[in-house]
């Protein structure tokens, strides 16, 4: 049996979270749905400030800054610069066989059968919370933890980029010179 809760007696945090929660959906459905590429862009956007308003709902302030730095700062507007670049805008779209469509409505449907089912027959997380006393919301704890424990993987994540940056500007300069 599914539980509805009592709007009513809600405290100002269900609330926010309920209204966050209602613009991160909405916004997601209208990031797939849109056929602009553009306006996709922009409601991903709002979808990502809403998702960092709920790390900040779960006091996480650090990560909700650096999700907006990251997401919607340079992600979104790599995408935003990829669609101009392609000029995407243009009513092109290639029709799909039947078969493939049908194709993406089972799936869809079996994963959302699958979703449902595992959200209706979880358990809630019952008992006490352990907490070890530190503060891994401290950047100097996160700095600490990052660069001690995590050098490598972080210097692997750093190289990735910068052979991506490097791939993105070889890919450009290379259509420039065909042209």
């Amino acid at each position: 049996m599914i539980h509805i809760p009592d709007f009513a007696h809600a405290t100002t945090v269900q609330v926010i979270f309920c209204f966050l929660a209602f613009i991160t959906v909405i916004t997601a459905f209208l990031t797939i749905f849109s056929r602009n590429p553009i306006h996709s862009a922009i409601y991903l956007v709002i979808c990502f400030f809403s998702i960092a308003g709920h790390y900040l709902l779960l006091n996480s302030q650090f990560l909700a800054v650096v999700h907006i730095i990251v997401y919607s700062g340079a992600i979104m507007i790599l995408f935003l610069f990829t669609i101009m670049l392609m000029n995407l805008n243009e009513q092109r779209e290639v029709h799909r066989p039947r078969i493939t469509r049908l194709g993406a409505i089972v799936s869809f449907c079996l994963i959302l059968i699958v979703l449902i089912t595992i959200f209706i027959n979880s358990k809630p997380i019952v008992g006490e919370y352990d907490s070890t006393g530190e503060d891994f919301q401290s950047i100097k704890v996160l700095g600490k933890i990052l660069l001690n424990e995590y050098m490598v993987p972080f210097e692997f994540a750093s190289i990735l980029l910068l052979v991506a940056m490097i791939g993105a500007v070889l890919l450009s300069k290379k259509e420039k010179l065909n042209k």
